[in-house]
């Protein structure tokens, strides 16, 4: 399962069909039809009410940010792609130091990183972006979208106050379908490490015994002293992702979101119902996007695209590669 996940090489692209995981070998064939049937539906259905352009709006409560990226006005395909990353590489990764809620940008080798996510994912939809709280997932995100084909600008909704509301309205609508709005979330935060954070990971083992610090760190419910355990992260990431994300998915929007690896951890226990003890052995690698699609009530699990050219990914469904067709149409 922790397999899976890590991926920060991106040399494995996890493709599952009806009957289990495709070898690549045929998920190249399959890529070849789903090019046709692409060209094949496009000629059945150019210049029908399915092919036009649709506005998606936000919610209410994340202001009315208009989304011009191109899809089936009908969402005939009831289908949506959600998109997780962990934040790039940050300055207390590097140091090896606990960092839970501490707020750390990122280092330069973490803005790579983010920037190879944004490659990776250049070519599936977006409409709306939830990030933590913290700078690392933020400047992940906004690093990740320098890189996307559809060439909007991501832009940080302020719900914090009415004012703050207020003062940060757009109020050209030609503007606002040039924008994905981004959503901030304290839900999504790093679990919190309580006393050990800033703490040399290395250095505390040998305070406190390496079985010690693994029980703090790997347990589903052991709590580090004044800190959170997985389990109470669990609890506010997941309530926060039934309530918020999924209703976006259940109507049609694409949502990336940006967090840390035991946030993460906890939606992916709850997206791919695993129990207590496979998701406390899950590895999630920084700066890998992982691609879930969402149809009919279930979450199936993609894996990591590999990279804008692999065409595998647009095998996926037949949505995301007319939408790789679409941006392709862009003019330059």
């Amino acid at each position: 399962m922790a397999a899976a996940f890590n991926q920060a090489n991106g040399t494995n692209l996890i493709l599952r069909f009806c009957n289990g995981f495709a070898s690549h070998e045929k998920s190249e064939i399959i890529s070849l039809r789903f090019a046709k049937d692409v060209a094949l539906l496009r000629k059945g259905i150019s210049g029908s009410h399915q092919q036009k352009s649709c506005l998606i709006r936000a919610s209410a409560s994340h202001s009315s940010a208009l989304n011009p990226i191109l899809c089936n006005t009908d969402n005939s395909a009831n289908e949506s792609a959600l998109i997780l990353v962990r934040h790039g590489e940050s300055m207390w990764n590097e140091k090896n130091l606990f960092t839970g809620c501490v707020d750390v940008p990122l280092t330069n080798r973490g803005v790579g990183e983010a920037i190879e996510a944004g490659n990776r994912i250049s070519n599936i939809p977006i409409d709306i972006i939830y990030t933590s709280s913290l700078i690392r997932s933020q400047m992940t995100a906004m690093l990740a979208l320098t890189q996307h084909r559809c060439k909007q600008v991501p832009v940080v909704m302020h719900n914090e106050s009415e004012q703050a509301r207020i003062w940060s309205q757009i109020y050209s609508e030609d503007t606002k379908r040039q924008t994905i709005p981004v959503v901030k979330a304290w839900q999504l935060n790093e679990r919190m490490y309580g006393d050990l954070q800033g703490l040399n990971k290395q250095e505390t083992a040998e305070r406190f015994g390496k079985e010690q610090v693994h029980r703090w760190r790997r347990s589903y419910d052991v709590r580090p002293p004044n800190g959170e355990s997985l389990e109470m992260c669990l609890g506010r990431a997941v309530a926060f992702f039934k309530e918020k994300i999924e209703p976006q998915l259940l109507t049609g929007k694409h949502v990336m979101v940006v967090a840390h690896a035991n946030s993460l951890r906890s939606i992916i226990m709850y997206l791919d119902k695993l129990t207590s003890q496979e998701v406390i052995n899950l590895e999630l690698s920084t700066g890998v996007p992982m691609l879930y699609i969402y149809k009919e009530g279930n979450f199936i699990r993609r894996g990591s695209p590999v990279g804008p050219t692999e065409a595998d990914v647009y095998a996926y469904t037949m949505s995301l590669a007319l939408y790789r067709q679409k941006l392709d149409e862009i003019p330059h």
